[in-house]
Parts: structure tokens; sequence; C-alpha cells
């Protein structure tokens, strides 16, 4: 599911980058560098909250 969400947003602010302002990138690059982070720290906010809502893994 985090995949699918990160991917999503990714294209999503790509778009939005391209369709509409050359400043939604740094949607991408925060959706990176929260990826890298995660990488590092095996803690992702998205899994969090993806959790509370109960979703399973």
């Amino acid at each position: 599911m985090l995949r699918l969400i990160a991917g999503t947003m990714l294209l999503l602010s790509i778009a939005l980058s391209y369709f509409v302002h050359s400043n939604w990138v740094w949607l991408s690059v925060f959706i990176s560098a929260n990826l890298i982070q995660s990488a590092f720290s095996n803690w992702c906010p998205m899994i969090t909250l993806l959790k509370n809502l109960g979703v399973k893994e």
C-alpha cells in the first residue's frame, strides 16, 4: 500500500508541476526525502498513519 501511495503521489506531483505550476516539484522532493529517511531510520509517517487507520500489511 505504501508503494502505491508514494508512486501515485509522485506521479500527481509531476503532473501538477507540468500542468499547473513548477513549484509543485517540491512535493516530489518532500516525498523522495521522506522515502530516503525511512530507508535509514526504518520509520515512515505514512505507515504509521495506515496502521492507525486499520490497514493491514
